[in-house]
């Protein structure tokens, strides 16, 4: 290995603290606190055990610089040189030392959470310190796991590693790989040390780590991977449990629960204000946080000076083109504002965080009687049947003409206009109860006429099924969609009412996409229409954001259609892109909502696009002869 004590730069670490205090560097809250933490440390950490050895921390520096290589785009090849805020992570878990009881001095951060905006290089860096304490930190059967909620997760990571042993020389002189599509293990043989993935499926028996370094720990389903790996803890000394993730959207996940403890960490204090003004009282010198995130007051949708708080490396590997595409994209598609917050502007999102802004919403609400005698047939219903004591709701959309569309290639086209609105109904019996959990004012509702309250403790499918008869009799349905939970049992209040409308299959979820309807299929094959694919929930959420962005549909007023909307949580898949709206990371009652999305869905499932016929004396390549 390489000699990692000669002489290196030292000071890297203060430097970057005072800049960042003085504020010649930009950066959040948290990432402030945690370099006040340190200069406060380097005055009174001695009082209290803990000692600053900037040798320790150079010959880090050194290691990286010497040692590995990235891979990758711009990057193959290179040497890793650290940047400053990545110098600041690693300078301090391996500078800071404490005295032990029996008086060794020992690394004192036994543990670290480290949040960061996507691209910021969190796994190399994981990966690198990985090599490290497998290679260079001198403990001996060291067993370095690159740890996720899952496999493929705990495989990004452990990639990277393998990218680096493959990359680098030196390394290729001194570790052993096992396997080879993929490489699942690096073993260090003169110390009978190694490197490879862990997740909680494969975990069988209990690891002795040294290193622990956990990806994506807002995606951990619960905090059973991160309490196996630190109860092997025992063995060791100076271990280190490293975590690294974006931030997350779910407030009662492990996840959370490292984030604001990292967050108080960083101030110095258990109870800190909405400002997060340090306070400096040493609650854990066991754990280095650092948290990045935007001010209270920032908005990165206008301000791009805030960039680079939620990303270190801005300037790096996140161009500054790469960001504004990004945030033009959360202004133009309002469902992906959420992911784009959390992802790359370390914002814990909400589920009331709103999917569409309430103003945009309040320009499409529109008090009318959709049941006037000549209003016409209804185009399609949706129907989201609840549980035996929630909500249930149905939503209808009538077609009411058209509208002409300047769209975003700058085309026009004439496309179709809707009238929408929902029915809903709860058990009367329970609903007061059930208020206090729901924080909806079911009884208020009921009283204004908002939504059915038949009598009794469980949800009437009898009533709805009446509702949907009626409306069939006297304007026809074209389409029923419905979720296939407890379905059966309504299809049979249907027929006791005779009630014969069309009804088709519509999963919620985001992965999960029906059968298309043969009856349309054949339709659109006789005039040479696109084929339909199937309804699924995140083609029908985009086709309902569309109608409400370009103002295609009026919404009946409701103030339960309106907390319905402004209570979606929205998921997004991070291969496809896809959306949907998610039930469970929600308090509020969406299935308004929902049942809103399927009907529109099943409404413009295949629907043709009218784009207005072109004059051929406009086209200049046209004539007579021709």
């Amino acid at each position: 290995m390489a000699d990692l004590n000669p002489p290196y730069p030292s000071g890297s670490v203060d430097e970057y603290a005072e800049a960042v205090i003085a504020g010649d560097i930009v950066a959040g809250p948290h990432v402030r606190n945690a370099c006040r933490r340190h200069r406060d440390d380097r005055k009174n950490g001695p009082a209290r055990g803990v000692h600053w050895d900037p040798a320790a921390a150079d010959r880090v520096f050194r290691f990286f610089e010497v040692v590995l290589r990235l891979n990758g785009g711009q990057f193959e090849g290179r040497p890793f040189k650290l940047h400053p805020s990545q110098k600041f992570v690693v300078g301090s878990l391996f500078g800071w030392k404490r005295v032990e009881s029996d008086g060794a001095l020992l690394r004192r951060f036994r543990r670290s959470y480290i949040e960061q905006g996507k691209g910021n290089g969190k796994s190399p860096l994981a990966a690198g310190i990985g090599h490290y304490c497998m290679v260079a930190d001198g403990e001996a059967a060291a067993e370095i796991y690159a740890a996720a909620a899952n496999k493929d997760q705990a495989f990004v990571l452990f990639r990277d590693a393998v990218a680096m042993y493959e990359q680098s020389p030196r390394l290729k002189q001194d570790i052993t790989p096992s396997g080879g599509n993929p490489v699942w293990n690096l073993s260090y043989m003169r110390k009978r040390s190694f490197f490879r993935p862990i997740s909680r499926e494969g975990a069988h028996s209990g690891p002795r780590p040294y290193v622990a370094l956990c990806d994506e720990i807002h995606e951990h389903p619960d905090g059973h991977v991160i309490e196996m790996l630190e109860r092997g803890f025992k063995f060791r000394r100076q271990p280190l449990l490293f975590m690294i993730t974006n931030s997350g959207s779910d407030r009662s996940s492990i996840c959370w629960d490292e984030h604001q403890h990292a967050v108080k960490v960083a101030a110095g204090t258990r109870t800190p204000d909405e400002d997060f003004t340090y306070v400096g009282e040493p609650i854990d010198d066991a754990t280095f946080s650092y948290v990045c995130a935007l001010d209270k007051d920032d908005d990165p949708f206008t301000d791009p000076t805030c960039w680079q708080k939620a990303n270190p490396l801005f300037g790096v590997t996140l161009k500054h083109d790469y960001l504004e595409g990004v945030v033009a994209q959360a202004r133009d598609i309002p469902s992906k504002r959420n992911g784009i917050l959390r992802l790359h502007f370390c914002v814990w999102t909400e589920a009331d965080t709103s999917w569409i802004p309430r103003p945009l919403l309040d320009k499409v609400m529109v008090d009318f009687d959709p049941y006037e005698k000549d209003a016409g047939p209804i185009s399609a219903a949706g129907l989201d049947l609840s549980r035996a004591k929630d909500l249930t709701a149905a939503a209808f959309v009538r077609e009411t003409g058209t509208k002409r569309v300047v769209r975003a290639d700058g085309t026009e086209a004439d496309l179709p206009t809707f009238d929408l609105w929902i029915e809903a109904w709860t058990p009367r019996d329970t609903m007061d109860e059930r208020s206090k959990t729901d924080s909806v004012p079911y009884r208020l509702w009921f009283d204004q006429g908002y939504i059915h309250a038949p009598e009794g403790a469980r949800i009437r499918y009898d009533h709805v099924a009446a509702m949907i008869s009626r409306l069939h009799t006297e304007f026809g349905i074209g389409v029923l969609a419905y979720d296939t939970y407890a379905y059966d049992k309504f299809a049979d209040e249907l027929d006791e009412y005779g009630c014969d409308v069309k009804a088709v299959a519509h999963p919620q979820g985001g992965k999960k996409r029906a059968r298309p309807d043969p009856e349309a299929v054949e339709a659109a094959k006789a005039v040479g229409l696109e084929l339909p694919k199937g309804l699924w929930m995140p083609g029908s959420v985009a086709a309902l954001e569309e109608l409400i962005l370009e103002e295609r549909v009026r919404i009946r007023r409701s103030p339960v259609m309106m907390a319905a909307l402004m209570g979606v949580h929205i998921e997004t898949d991070p291969l496809m892109g896809n959306s949907w709206f998610n039930k469970n990371k929600t308090s509020n009652r969406i299935d308004p909502a929902v049942a809103a999305a399927m009907a529109v869905g099943a409404a413009t499932d295949g629907a043709p696009v009218h784009v207005p016929a072109v004059s051929p004396w406009e086209n200049p390549d046209f004539s007579m002869a021709a």
